[in-house]
């Protein structure tokens, strides 16, 4: 989706005010992001419809004592800007225009009251607008402020320098800040004291800077100066301020912004982190928990036996809920203690310590799971004492509570099974003896049957009275089992938490390529071989 300039500078402070909100944009990134410049020369214009008449700004521009108000003077043929011997010398800024131009119309930080305006009748420059800036090298801060707040806004910067002055150091340190900020020619003024020399050190500086070929004139404003190239210099420049050339240059400034953002918005990108690291979070989470829960594991061990013995000695306590609450505040041996609580929050702040040196932003990651330091606790104990009661609920395992039905089933049925196989033998022993004369059932088979029932009632009864499961034991299994839910929850709401900073670290990183790749929508600028622009552009 392609976007202009002012569009897609809105776009972009919106996505960082959104992002630093959210924790993925740092307070640097995110002021520079919104600080980015959007002044422009076209700006300069509050009108929006003389965007396609506006004049060509261009401005004198160097150091203290190297003569631009002189060669405005000159430009002007009468004494418009302050000139001479004092330092600074130039601590306004003035502008020389065509009377035509309505400069009511300047934006709003540009206050006229401010500047020492000075018009002229020559139709020829009409649609220039020409501006001595105050001496940038000035100690004074208003002079400073004075040129930063103005160059944004030109679109031809004449620097000017002295065979004294052409290797200043704050001048070398800003032109290589603003080159391809702007269309540059160079004059070395006071001609009349340099040597070829200084020119060709000058030339080759400026090379290094990145001019291929730069435009540089050799200018003298002393009144017997011999002859220079100040004509040349001004008719280049008048055959500059055509509409076509006007447009070039904004759309050079534009590609040049845009770039600028784009740099910026790649130091945001590379400030979010790799977004193959922000998918590795959750193995790295998966390794460090695990981990901890066998450090937790071993660390529960006593306090589980210890738990487990209250709740066997209180097991009726446990389960009704008349006296729970009486039974809880007898409860002394809490199984999630102050050492489980650091011992989780250390694996937290180890996680979060990985995704930091992993070069992603942590803020997101903390604000998620803080509430889960303070839940992991309470999770642990209504997991475990919800299986402690169930498992004295229904206490041992499902065979050995078959078991122990079956031997109930014996305990009733061997006894009258047995009963029942005596009274049989008492009845045919009786109509036997009655046949046969054969003397009735004696002592030995009443001893033998009363030992019969007996042992079928006996044998089943002592089985189910040491087969009986621990409830003990029971407990400490519920506690165990409880634990192991616990964790397995735990370990799904922080899964669940870095699924969601995941997707969100994706989303952000999907809205700053698009915002990237919008950077790179412009149109290429064709600039014709024989324009003096190639010469004039790095």
């Amino acid at each position: 989706m392609a976007y202009d300039y002012s569009e897609l500078v809105a776009q972009t402070r919106r996505w960082a005010e959104h992002a630093h909100a959210a924790g993925w944009l740092n307070s640097d990134n995110a002021q520079q992001l919104h600080d980015i410049d959007t002044r422009s020369p076209d700006g300069l214009f509050t009108n929006p419809h003389s965007a396609s008449t506006r004049p060509l700004i261009v401005a004198f521009m160097g150091g203290t004592g190297v003569g631009k108000s002189a060669l405005l003077n000159r430009l002007a043929g009468k004494a418009i800007a302050k000139s001479g011997i004092e330092r600074p010398t130039s601590r306004e800024v003035t502008l020389f225009y065509h009377h035509s131009i309505a400069l009511p119309a300047l934006a709003d930080q540009l206050p006229l009251a401010k500047i020492n305006l000075a018009h002229h009748d020559d139709d020829r420059k009409k649609n220039i607008i020409w501006i001595d800036m105050p001496d940038f090298d000035s100690t004074e801060l208003s002079n400073k402020q004075q040129v930063l707040d103005w160059l944004p806004h030109i679109d031809i910067l004449i620097y000017v320098v002295s065979p004294e002055r052409y290797r200043d150091e704050k001048a070398w340190r800003l032109l290589l800040a603003e080159g391809g900020k702007h269309a540059w020619l160079f004059v070395m003024n006071q001609w009349d004291r340099g040597q070829p020399a200084q020119l060709a050190d000058f030339n080759q500086q400026l090379q290094k800077a990145g001019f291929i070929a730069p435009m540089m004139f050799t200018t003298a404003c002393a009144e017997d100066a011999p002859v220079d190239e100040f004509i040349q210099l001004e008719e280049l420049i008048v055959s500059l301020a055509s509409k076509h050339i006007i447009e070039q240059l904004e759309q050079r400034g534009t590609q040049v912004r845009k770039q600028a953002l784009k740099q910026s918005l790649e130091s945001a990108r590379a400030a979010l982190g790799p977004p193959q690291h922000a998918q590795q979070l959750t193995a790295h989470w998966q390794s460090q928990w695990q981990a901890t829960c066998t450090l937790l594991q071993q660390g529960f061990v006593w306090s589980c036996q210890q738990i487990a013995h209250h709740h066997a000695s209180h097991a009726a306590d446990l389960i009704e809920s008349s006296t729970l609450a009486k039974y809880a505040d007898n409860q002394r041996t809490p199984l999630w203690d102050e050492w489980a609580e650091t011992r989780f929050n250390d694996t937290l702040d180890e996680f979060i310590n990985t995704a930091d040196q992993a070069g992603l932003p942590v803020s997101p990651l903390k604000k998620h799971l803080s509430p889960l330091r303070d839940k992991a606790g309470k999770i642990v104990h209504t997991q475990s004492e919800l299986s402690a009661r169930l498992a004295l609920a229904a206490p041992g395992s499902a065979l050995h509570r078959g078991f122990l039905k079956i031997m109930r089933l014996c305990e009733i049925s061997l006894p009258l099974t047995a009963m029942a196989w005596v009274t049989y033998q008492v009845f045919i022993g009786y109509y036997y003896s009655n046949m046969t004369a054969v003397p009735y059932l004696g002592v030995d088979f009443a001893v033998h049957s009363g030992l019969l029932i007996a042992l079928t009632w006996l044998i089943p009864f002592f089985i189910l009275k040491k087969a009986q499961p621990s409830l003990e034991k029971s407990a400490l299994s519920g506690l165990n089992k409880g634990i192991i839910t616990a964790f397995s929850m735990i370990d799904s709401e922080v899964s669940a938490v870095i699924d969601e900073v995941i997707q969100q670290h994706t989303e952000q990183c999907r809205q700053l390529t698009e915002l990237i790749a919008s950077c790179d929508s412009n149109e290429p600028l064709v600039i014709d071989d024989n324009s003096p622009l190639t010469r004039m552009l790095v």
